[in-house]
């Protein structure tokens, strides 16, 4: 598997992973209109943000993604942290380790950064989602709140 930034070539195959959990999505039906094209630029063109993405070995089939935004702080001494979302691995390629390859390249992108810890959420709804976050060795440590605008 490759691990990598996403380029714009695959926003579609994204889109399509954040549009059904429990299905595959045909990248090719996505439409990318232009507010995903302003948000992926926005997160290209920010040091502090990537889409990262887990693509098959040709590098043509993306197998999962997830957004890491690197938040400067003055707590733990003026280290940043890595905050994960949108966690996403296609669905017939659940169990087979992506996730896990995923997730364990983000967190060593971190550490190499000189992040202090990694942080992330995760609805409420997804058990199987907290069971694996725990098997990686996340805690629950807070409650999260959200403000809709």
């Amino acid at each position: 598997m490759i691990f990598r930034t996403a380029t714009r070539h695959a926003l579609p195959a994204i889109l399509a992973l954040l549009a059904d959990e429990e299905r595959i999505v045909d990248p090719a039906s996505v439409v990318v209109d232009a507010a995903y094209e302003r948000a992926f630029e926005a997160i290209a063109g920010d040091s502090r943000n990537e889409m990262l993405v887990l693509t098959d070995e040709s590098g043509a089939t993306v197998l999962g993604c997830l957004q890491a935004t690197y938040i400067p702080g003055l707590g733990r001494h003026g280290a940043e942290r890595a905050l994960i979302e949108a966690v996403r691995v296609r669905a017939d390629r659940r169990g087979a380790g992506v996730g896990r390859e995923l997730v364990g390249r983000a967190v060593e992108r971190a550490r190499e950064r000189g992040c202090a810890l990694v942080q992330l959420t995760s609805d409420k709804r997804r058990t199987t989602a907290h069971r694996f976050y725990a098997s990686l060795g996340f805690a629950r440590s807070h409650d999260g709140f959200k403000l809709a605008l």
